[in-house]
């Protein structure tokens, strides 16, 4: 596949030790994105949902025929298979980045079951299960306590950790000193060392998203455009700080509302991780390539973003607790958003199998 080598993520992607991966597990999106330099991809009931809603021709009759395979399985069995198909194709078309990388890149992210987020051992289990679908799947699990504990004990099993649900410097931090831990036991133990590739989330624009909201709640006014910085700042001090502590795993940036969260952070050894359209719109708008992630949010809109209580909650090392990353308010939203995507990908195939009359 020839990639356009002068597009502003390719060149990125071919100059700086910035990767792009494709917020997708879509086929014809990912193809697309691998010709500008992806070496990743993801996949969720969210995805899903919209895969499988923009192509009925060829995932209605594949619903009907696991239907007929399995009789006695439910909806939410179902869509969950369709959510593993749909990983497993998208892993085959990163296995060229993943062999080239040595596991480093090449990955497919897949989510754990967000109905699961509150039991630790039935993450593990399935995080366990779907590490066993391609050997270049990588799996994403909630940054709540239970779901730190659950990556930690699943990285020592020997799967790659993506963490999920994440959105602060307190969450990435906690969730890196948990694969430390888990990498340490394993060598301990005298386990198979080798590439896991593990990521940490932080979903910036989400950030923004939550801060915007509750600024509106206080009736605080902040000058224009102030507020667009703030997941890019949680970014760019969970690099430095992973560098700074020898952290293995690496920042992914996800969630994207503006091109900052990409041009911010080129140059850094992480992931960016946008929607397909944002990566076209990135290249058709020749934004430019500045290795930018060791330049500080400038002062005066840092200055302006610390006097909020809640950024500051978000951007400090501490600023939360363990047991507070699950109430935080873009934990619970976005929680929100899966839990519904869920039900939404039940009914969907419920409608497939059932057609009202």
């Amino acid at each position: 596949m020839t990639i356009d080598t002068d597009a502003p993520l390719a060149r990125a992607a071919a100059t700086t030790p910035t990767s792009l991966w494709n917020d997708s597990a879509d086929p014809d999106e990912l193809a697309q994105s691998i010709a500008f330099g992806a070496v990743g991809a993801t996949c969720n009931p969210v995805i899903a949902l919209t895969a499988i809603t923009k192509r009925p021709d060829v995932w209605g009759p594949r619903l009907r025929e696991l239907a007929d395979e399995h009789p006695t399985w439910g909806e939410s069995e179902l869509g969950w298979a369709a959510v593993r198909e749909l990983s497993v194709a998208a892993a085959r078309l990163l296995e060229p980045a993943f062999a080239a990388s040595g596991g480093r890149n090449g990955r497919l992210s897949i989510q754990t079951d967000p109905r699961l987020h509150r039991d630790r051992d039935a993450l593990v289990a399935q995080a366990v299960e779907f590490s066993t679908l391609a050997p270049n799947i990588i799996v994403k699990i909630p940054a709540t306590a239970t779901g730190v504990a659950a990556m930690e004990e699943a990285a020592y099993r020997g799967v790659s950790i993506n963490a999920t649900l994440s959105f602060t410097v307190p969450q990435a931090l906690a969730v890196g000193a948990a694969l430390e831990r888990a990498l340490d036991r394993r060598a301990a133990d005298g386990l198979e060392e080798r590439e896991f590739g593990h990521v940490v989330t932080i979903m910036g624009g989400r950030l923004d998203d939550w801060l915007k909201k509750w600024a509106n709640a206080q009736r605080i006014l902040t000058t224009p455009g102030v507020l667009d910085w703030a997941g890019v700042a949680a970014l760019k001090r969970a690099h430095h700080l992973f560098r700074e502590r020898g952290y293995r795993s690496r920042i992914l940036s996800a969630a994207f509302r503006n091109s900052l969260q990409w041009s911010e952070l080129v140059g850094g050894d992480l992931v960016v991780s946008p929607p397909f359209d944002w990566q076209a719109r990135i290249n058709e708008n020749r934004i430019a390539v500045a290795d930018r992630i060791d330049v500080p949010v400038a002062t005066e809109i840092l200055a302006e973003l610390e006097t909020l209580s809640e950024f500051r909650r978000a951007y400090e090392p501490d600023g939360l607790a363990p047991d507070e990353f699950a109430t935080f308010g873009a934990s619970r939203n976005t929680l929100r958003q899966f839990l519904e995507a869920d039900a939404q990908l039940d009914a969907l195939v419920r409608d497939i199998l059932v057609p009202a009359a």
